[in-house]
């Protein structure tokens, strides 16, 4: 009888422990279970850039309310948690949980600095069109397994035009223009092919290298002048819009498969909507930032169309030369164009 009664005991213990692993795990799955989660989220922009403006009105937000205060997010702009290269490689091994890098994948992921290649781009619809389609998908494909970040939301920086303390209005004011370009070699392509110095260096030290004369110019969206103050330190601005650079909402894959299905979704949707928040906000700055640097004292050069071809023949070897290397860029190239039809 007592051999019975323990076997019952056990029996029944057993069966309220699987219930109670049972309740736990949906718990899990549905988001309501678990202690609190931080997802610190780092950037290099300026606080009051749209990337910033999105994430605090936008993303932070729909969290953590979604999540009931389980999630809270924290924005860390202006490189706090480091360079570019720094907080993306934090995401990497997950002492960053996410960040907004832009193509800086490239370098060992070439499919992903497509979007960046000189003159591909007509306009703000067009990029986005590419980005958040088929396109866009097909780009980010081996990021995860290569890289250990779980792609979001592709969001915007800008079409990138050459700021400097002189004016350029030939192929002639390139030469030996001592320009900023990021640490990417598709970009310094592009800045060697037109005739410049290059001199790669994180974004955070391009104020004070403008400042103290180590380089003449840079590229960048104008957003990006204006919230960062270069136009203290710089006095021109050629609309050459030779590049678009976009960005990309990233979390790294661990954290994210620690989430549940929930928190995931959550998390996706809130991305999505913060991107495209930050996509309208850039694209409608454009004149409005025009318009306060010129304020500032700074002067807009529009190229005329000859100076544009020549920029773009200029650059033409590189496509040549990705051709050449890369079996799938003509073709790839070929769609992205024919999107803008």
């Amino acid at each position: 009888m007592k051999l019975k009664s323990s076997l019952m005991y056990v029996f029944i213990s057993l069966f309220a422990f699987t219930v109670l692993l049972a309740g736990c795990s949906n718990n899990s799955a549905s988001g309501d279970g678990g202690g609190t989660k931080t997802i610190k989220v780092a950037n290099y922009f300026a606080p009051d850039h749209p990337q910033n403006i999105a994430l605090k009105e936008v993303f932070k937000p729909v969290v953590e309310e979604e999540s009931n205060g389980k999630i809270k997010v924290e924005v860390y702009p202006n490189s706090q948690l480091g360079a570019e290269q720094e907080f993306y490689d934090g995401v990497r091994n997950g002492t960053i949980e996410m960040g907004i890098p832009g193509m800086i994948m490239q370098n060992t992921l070439p499919k992903m600095g497509v979007p960046e290649w000189p003159f591909l781009f007509e306009d703000f619809e067009h990029v986005k069109k590419v980005l958040t389609g088929p396109i866009g998908e097909e780009l980010m494909t081996n990021l995860e397994k290569e890289h250990g970040v779980h792609p979001l939301a592709w969001s915007a920086n800008g079409f990138r035009m050459f700021s400097s303390n002189q004016p350029i209005k030939s192929m002639e004011d390139f030469k030996g223009l001592r320009l900023r370009m990021p640490k990417i070699d598709s970009y310094i392509n592009v800045g060697k092919a037109l005739g410049t110095n290059v001199t790669p260096m994180p974004i955070s030290e391009v104020f004070s290298a403008l400042e103290q004369g180590v380089i003449d110019g840079q590229d960048n969206p104008i957003a990006t002048v204006r919230a960062s103050k270069w136009y203290e330190v710089q006095t021109h601005e050629l609309e050459s819009r030779h590049m678009f650079s976009p960005n990309l909402y990233v979390i790294n894959s661990n954290f994210w498969n620690g989430l549940s299905k929930k928190q995931q979704k959550i998390i996706e949707s809130a991305a999505k909507k913060s991107a495209n928040h930050e996509w309208e906000l850039l694209a409608k700055s454009y004149e409005e930032d025009k318009k306060y640097l010129q304020e500032q004292g700074m002067k807009f050069i529009t190229p005329t169309k000859e100076f544009k071809e020549k920029m773009k023949q200029a650059v033409e070897p590189l496509y040549e030369e990705h051709y050449k290397k890369y079996p799938w860029a003509k073709d790839l190239v070929e769609r992205i164009r024919k999107a803008a039809e």
